[in-house]
């Protein structure tokens, strides 16, 4: 605690100064790029890697960066993403992933929640993914690989959920919205995008963005 508090007077006393214009105009309102659902994992800080200012992101983190369907959805997660796109208006929404995901890696072996219902509960938004890793990728027995793979799939099976919400399928229909699938990898500060039609996860680069379709031709699952 003591470590937050120093944070909080450094904060007030030498940043705060230099972006205290900022701040005062986001008392006019919320106008962020971007819906961004990534793990709240302890490695991930949206704001830092993507370069981003306080307002800029409309952030959603959780376990795995989980959306459940959306007849499935209650709580934060389903009414973050309604206020992001019906109320906020945000063109694009990005579902994050990350590497050596410890969410992912429990999806893998639950024995090790076996006593941790919420949790539990949680991960069966993630089923498909489990189930496309077992019946899809029993050839890769590399752990590091299976769990990257695990990854990857998991940011596909979310958008696939993200789809099912009213509010983003009449987005999606009158092309106002465009969905993003990302992983990144914080060890080595690379981001990967998933391009549908190469049907992979490819490095972002450059400083020019082309932005996909308005919905992505994802993989049935």
């Amino acid at each position: 605690m003591q470590k937050l508090v120093e944070g909080i007077h450094q904060f007030q006393n030498g940043i705060f100064s230099s972006k205290q214009r900022l701040f005062e105009g986001l008392m006019d309102g919320q106008h962020p790029l971007a819906l961004f659902i990534t793990c709240s994992d302890f490695c991930i800080d949206p704001n830092l890697f993507t370069q981003t200012e306080p307002g800029e992101l409309f952030i959603l983190q959780n376990v795995g960066n989980i959306v459940p369907p959306y007849e499935a959805a209650e709580g934060g997660a389903s009414a973050t993403i309604e206020h992001a796109v019906s109320m906020l208006g945000v063109k694009d929404v990005v579902i994050c992933g990350h590497s050596h995901c410890g969410s992912m890696r429990v999806l893998l072996d639950q024995s090790q929640v076996a006593k941790l219902a919420a949790v539990q509960s949680w991960l069966c938004h993630a089923e498909s993914t489990h189930r496309i890793i077992e019946e899809n990728y029993a050839h890769i027995t590399d752990s590091a690989a299976r769990l990257t793979a695990t990854v990857e799939e998991n940011v596909l099976v979310q958008l696939e959920h993200l789809q099912t919400y009213p509010t983003v399928a009449a987005a999606l229909d009158r092309k106002a919205l465009n969905l993003h699938g990302w992983v990144y990898k914080f060890e080595t500060e690379q981001v990967y995008g998933y391009h549908p039609q190469d049907g992979q996860f490819v490095p972002i680069e450059g400083t020019k963005f082309t932005s996909p379709s308005a919905t992505l031709e994802l993989p049935l699952i």
